[in-house]
């Protein structure tokens, strides 16, 4: 039976001017109960919206607390009954059993609506806590010795999987090369690829890092503008023989390459000779059906390398990250990861291969996608609701990031230093361009993170951000 609020959380509101977020409090009151016994294994709680109503707070934000709740062990879902106390046994050591000191919340970012950052407070730290635990058993000497200079085998077999079921990419691990973080991999990709001096095509607006890399390592940059089926194709008397894509979700305007283009620079990459670099970063989170195939998927010359990371879809602080790389230049890549001192750390290449290989990890992805396409709906929303009189925000049903295009009378930068003051962390559009002055093509907007934060966090940073706008017009 379905115990009445009173019951399950007696005295409890949450508190809105606390630092800790609301669904971490409401977690930290069901933990309290749970441990002492007074909700005992079997109890069922209340629907997600119902609470939601009793406590006066988004349904997304108690849908957070009874997952994480769920990822620690403390609840269960069964069919027919909704969300249960699991039996003492299978959550932590109660309080009183235990002479470790509380927890403290876990740290969060400074500002609100940081595009790129995923939620770290939904990571699933007791599934990964058990994965390294079995290894500390049984495979002690994986967690530091095991991997060879292009990454554990298992690792690099549970990427092959990942990459062929999620992207469409056929690869073997042995075209799987583990690095520690997706800016090392360009990093490699770059000096492998792109002869010093050589022209390197870039995405214009698009990443800084990526023309940092390129010019830092003495390359030429030919920037790549936008139109609205992706970036432009350099014509094959061009000098530039490397570009730098990401044609599934492009960075940071959103939106999808078009077929007929991706088509287009694999002919390019064929007749000049050339590669292509394919950025992958978030493609997995994608909110309308199954994410779309990668380029290198279709390129069947062989001519695009491909770089994925963990840092989005998983962990921010374990440095992850991958290339899949056609079997020709696996060769050139490994040289180059010894050149450049190239090398991931050993410690969590097991444990991510273990909870890859037991599908731990999928059931995390399929879980964020769900809480994030909710954030990022409602983002958008609360954009065109707010500011739609002064804005455009385009809904690409995909990605970590939306942009909020502003009318030329408010400038970007303007608005996002102020915003940044007030603790919201937005970004000027016209920060990530290069050549608008020259092609009279105007970018003013402001880019905003749409999974960092849970819904009453997105409240709180609408109306930050309203006051500033209404302060800069």
């Amino acid at each position: 039976m379905t115990q009445s609020l009173v019951n399950l959380l007696p005295s409890f509101m949450p508190d809105r001017s606390a630092a800790t977020p609301i669904f971490e409090q409401i977690c930290a009151a069901f933990r309290s109960r749970i441990r002492s016994g007074a909700l005992a294994e079997g109890a069922r709680l209340p629907a997600t919206r119902a609470l939601a109503q009793d406590l006066g707070v988004a349904r997304a934000t108690v849908v957070t607390a009874y997952e994480q709740l769920v990822a620690e062990g403390y609840l269960a879902v069964r069919q027919g009954s909704g969300y249960v106390v699991c039996a003492m046994g299978e959550v932590e050591l109660p309080a009183q059993a235990s002479t470790a000191p509380t927890p403290e919340p876990m740290e969060r970012p400074v500002l609100l609506l940081e595009a790129g950052q995923p939620d770290m407070r939904l990571f699933p730290h007791r599934a990964w806590g058990k994965c390294v635990a079995r290894l500390c058993r049984t495979r002690p000497q994986d967690l530091l010795t095991g991997c060879g200079r292009l990454g554990h085998p298992e690792l690099r077999q549970a990427i092959a999987a990942h990459v062929r079921d999620w992207r469409g990419i056929e690869a073997r691990p042995e075209q799987v090369l583990v690095t520690s973080g997706a800016t090392e991999a360009l990093d490699i990709c770059l000096h492998a690829l792109a002869a010093p001096g050589s022209t390197v095509g870039v995405e214009d607006p698009g990443y800084p890092l990526i023309r940092l890399f390129a010019e830092r390592q003495g390359r030429q940059i030919r920037d790549l503008l936008l139109d609205p089926q992706g970036a432009e194709v350099p014509r094959l008397d061009e000098a530039t023989s490397t570009v730098v894509l990401t044609p599934s979700h492009q960075f940071p305007l959103g939106g999808a390459m078009s077929a007929g283009r991706r088509q287009a620079f694999v002919q390019w990459a064929a007749q000049r000779q050339g590669w292509i670099i394919e950025d992958d970063y978030d493609s997995e989170f994608r909110y309308a059906g199954r994410p779309i195939p990668a380029l290198a998927s279709v390129d069947a010359q062989g001519r695009t390398v491909y770089i994925g990371s963990f840092s989005k879809i998983f962990s921010n602080s374990l440095r992850m990250g991958y290339v899949v790389a056609p079997e020709p230049l696996v060769e050139a890549l490994r040289r180059a990861m010894q050149i450049r001192g190239a090398r991931a750390s050993a410690m969590p290449q097991a444990a991510l291969a273990e909870f890859m290989l037991r599908g731990e990890f999928y059931r995390h992805l399929r879980r964020v996608r769900r809480l994030y396409a909710e954030r990022h709906r409602l983002l958008i929303e609360r954009l065109r609701d707010r500011f739609g009189h002064l804005g455009q925000v385009t809904d690409h049903q995909a990605g970590m990031q939306v942009v909020l295009h502003l009318p030329p009378h408010l400038k970007d930068s303007q608005v996002a230093q102020a915003a940044r003051h007030a603790g919201v962390g937005a970004e000027a559009l016209s920060d990530y361009c290069q050549s608008q002055s020259t092609t009279g093509k105007a970018y003013n907007g402001l880019v905003l993170g749409a999974c960092l934060n849970d819904l009453d966090e997105q409240l709180e940073a609408m109306a930050r951000l309203a006051t500033v706008i209404s302060s800069t017009e």
